[in-house]
């Protein structure tokens, strides 16, 4: 045995506590994408189907009414203002141990933030603190602008984005209350700075909470309808494609799962080995760590620009323009991936983090009767249960990003290249599942 402190970095809150799958399940899954994968390219509809102009059944109105009212807007957003300051006084003075911070960060930020946006919307919009100090600010006559540049597009939040999961993934401390604390000091100030200088146009591309939000959003039953903005439910499918081409699209989806993937990968006995034997200190596994996640991201972008691009029939600006195309249809992967690997973590954690809330500085408090509260662990407790349920969410979200890039080959390549033309997109979306199933498999 040796004295060298061990190097490997945990998760952000010391590990997901999900557990691998079953061999069996994974090529049962495995088995179960390929063959749905192949049939739909072989015989699915010839015609594209899903339209983001197409209407969906409307909600009551009075549903967008109250929504929609100020006053609704206001208490939401007093609301999201009001539990960030909650937090903030548990950074600053809560107990070292214990404290809701990380929880609230890892779990309820980052996972959490995906459920309630993939269930009603994109959310982060409403509940935003920054967004609402600078709602504040131009209440009390802050100039207005509206300078974002174009070419800037998503860049900003894929920054951002990487960013958070370099923090989470391969930072010397991820769970470290000052590292946490000054990321989020970071973030406060470049997107309050950047909505000032830039317009409100800031959040909605450059403020990665909300980024993510909207992509994950993107495939929620519940949308508005684009000519009246009325509140209704329609076909995730068709509520998909909605999302906008813009600059880095591409490589934000490729963070989103190349990390997750990444996540996954670390968490194996051999490469966990690996780095340990090959860092004598957290700074090398750190810079380890940093390569490691840049590679699963640039593997993303790479295979899934490369499988875009490989059709026939098309011009040169047509052929350009195909990886931002067909961006949308890494949505249902990304959630799925998500879902699978981070559910216990979200179910299990976010207890903790909710438990941990309500007594924010260790003092006793027994908030909403929380005092006594212990968290349940149904998923883990229940193996077979959680691999059944991981296995579905990565087979579920690939055959949701098969099908949304079937319907858009339908509708952008050439009559002559429909089917041929999907065939290197279809394969690389069965490598990503392939991937990990082997990930959540060893994990």
């Amino acid at each position: 045995m040796t004295d060298r402190p061990v190097t490997v970095l945990a998760h952000g809150l010391g590990g997901s506590t999900d557990l691998p799958i079953p061999y069996t399940y994974a090529l049962i899954g495995a088995a179960w994408a390929l063959t749905f994968t192949f049939a739909v390219v072989a015989f699915a509809w010839r015609r594209p189907r899903f339209d983001p102009d197409k209407p969906g059944r409307a909600l009551p109105q009075w549903v967008t009414t109250v929504v929609d009212a100020p006053v609704t807007r206001w208490v939401v957003a007093a609301a999201g203002l009001a539990f960030a300051a909650w937090v903030a006084m548990a950074a600053l003075f809560g107990p070292r141990d214990g404290n809701p911070l990380p929880g609230v960060f890892y779990v309820l930020l980052w996972v959490g933030l995906v459920a309630v946006s993939l269930a009603i919307g994109p959310v982060w919009r409403a509940v935003s603190p920054v967004r609402t100090v600078y709602r504040l600010l131009r209440l009390a006559r802050l100039p207005s602008r509206d300078r974002y540049p174009r070419r800037l597009g998503y860049w900003p939040a894929v920054f951002g984005l990487f960013a958070f999961v370099w923090l989470e993934l391969a930072s010397p401390d991820p769970g470290s209350l000052g590292a946490i604390k000054l990321w989020l000091l970071i973030y406060l100030v470049v997107t309050l700075v950047g909505a000032i200088a830039c317009g409100q146009r800031w959040f909605g591309r450059a403020d990665p909470f909300e980024v993510y939000s909207v992509v994950a959003s993107r495939f929620s039953v519940l949308r508005r309808n684009p000519q009246t903005g009325r509140i209704e439910i329609g076909n995730p499918f068709d509520h998909l494609p909605s999302l906008p081409v813009r600059p880095g699209a591409v490589t934000l989806l490729a963070v989103l799962l190349g990390s997750t993937a990444y996540d996954s990968y670390s968490a194996m006995p051999a490469f966990r080995n690996f780095v340990d034997r090959h860092t004598d200190s957290v700074a090398s596994a750190s810079t380890l760590h940093t390569a490691g996640l840049l590679f699963f991201i640039a593997v993303v972008v790479v295979t899934f620009w490369c499988a875009a691009r490989a059709t026939g029939g098309v011009d040169k600006d047509t052929r350009r323009k195909l990886p931002g195309l067909m961006a949308h249809s890494l949505i249902p992967i990304v959630l799925g991936y998500v879902f699978a690997h981070y559910l216990s973590y979200l179910v299990e954690k976010g207890q903790q983090t909710i438990i941990d809330l309500a007594d924010p500085l260790g003092r006793g408090w027994n908030l909403l009767g929380l005092g006594d509260a212990e968290v349940s662990y149904i998923l883990s407790l229940h193996p077979s249960v959680l691999a059944t349920i991981k296995v579905g969410c990565v087979v579920a979200g690939h055959v949701g990003g098969v099908i949304a890039a079937h319907d858009r080959a339908l509708r952008v390549l050439p009559t002559g290249y429909q089917l041929t033309g999907q065939l290197a997109m279809m394969l690389v979306m069965v490598g990503y599942t392939f991937t990990g199933l082997y990930l959540l498999f060893g994990g």
